[in-house]
């Protein structure tokens, strides 16, 4: 067999191959034809035998164009071949009438509830919510909110660092959403922030390495510590109920001058003493005060212009005393029947 008459034969077996493929409809004569093409004794077998016969200038460039005329059917039977498949699974009986299986699908997690509770009133005062980077740079995080290097307070937070120049880090807290809206927009500003916040605490009852936090902000001419007080009243007896009672109590926050520590009486015993307030009758839960002034200046105001507060809350501690929630560990253990509980 000369070199035309392989190419010519080489033509007609893929023009046959390609009209017998077409018509194949079941498993068997698909087989049947990759045999027929591609077996020991196949076509394709039959004219690669004759390479050794031509001259032998020509036998690589027969052999390749043969090659790929093989690799083009084998893609075609590939095809093929998936098709019937397909079609096979979808001819499978079904029974229509057979009623479906209802999903079984968690409420929200209360996490989540509180969350979008928060938010829902910080929205009734005119509130915009706004987000920050769970991965934070040391500036944002310390040396913009008052803790330069080396500052005590730092101690605060045990800190993840990411690097070995410890400058970058995961936040500690959603404080840094506050410089960042700062630099960005100008007063007035009312804002709060939710997110994810890391420290180096030990996984028990009362202290997770991750946990969430909301942080609040105001900002504009002549805000004072009254205002702090009306939001902070008004927020957490939307939350707790018309009843709670309220109190401030003087504390130390390097990024607000004055500070204070915001206590409720307890939602537990109503105020009268019991194990969950330690008999005492309040159970902190947040910490706020006056916008420092050297904060106001990392973030690139006039502070001789303007005056704000900042607040910051657990959202844990908060869904645990409105749930009567005893052990943080519960909200990271994925069980259905803790979620089934909340509505």
């Amino acid at each position: 067999m000369s070199h035309n008459e392989i190419l010519e034969n080489l033509d007609n077996i893929v023009k046959q191959a390609i009209c017998e493929l077409q018509k194949i409809n079941d498993h068997t004569a698909i087989e049947q034809w990759r045999v027929k093409y591609f077996g020991r004794k196949g076509l394709f077998a039959d004219i690669t035998s004759a390479i050794p016969h031509i001259s032998p200038e020509l036998r690589s460039e027969t052999g390749k164009k043969i090659n790929t005329a093989k690799k083009q059917l084998m893609q075609m039977f590939e095809e093929k071949l998936g098709f019937l498949k397909n079609k096979e699974a979808s001819d499978t009986d079904v029974n229509f009438t057979i009623p479906g299986i209802i999903p079984d699908v968690p409420n929200l997690h209360p996490i989540t509830l509180v969350s979008r509770e928060i938010v829902g009133i910080f929205q009734k005062l005119g509130f915009g919510i706004h987000v920050g980077p769970e991965i934070e740079t040391d500036f944002y995080n310390f040396e913009a909110l008052n803790m330069p290097e080396n500052h005590p307070a730092r101690d605060m937070w045990d800190t993840f660092y990411l690097d070995e120049d410890r400058k970058l880090l995961l936040r500690t807290h959603t404080s840094p959403v506050q410089v960042r809206v700062m630099q960005k927009l100008s007063p007035p500003l009312r804002i709060i922030a939710i997110g994810k916040t890391f420290r180096r605490d030990a996984f028990d009852a009362s202290h997770s390495p991750v946990f969430h936090q909301v942080e609040g902000l105001m900002v504009d001419k002549n805000i004072t510590f009254s205002n702090l007080k009306a939001v902070l009243i008004f927020f957490l007896r939307e939350l707790f109920g018309s009843r709670v009672r309220v109190r401030f109590l003087p504390s130390y926050f390097p990024f607000t001058e004055p500070s204070a520590e915001i206590s409720i009486s307890c939602v537990i015993c109503g105020g009268k003493g019991c194990q969950t307030c330690g008999n005492a009758g309040w159970l902190e839960i947040l910490g706020a005060g006056m916008v420092h002034p050297e904060v106001f200046r990392k973030s690139g105001l006039d502070c001789k212009n303007i005056t704000g507060f900042a607040f910051g809350a657990g959202i844990e501690r908060i869904a645990m005393l409105k749930y009567g929630i005893d052990d943080i560990r519960q909200f990271y253990l994925n069980d259905k029947r803790f979620i089934q509980q909340f509505g």
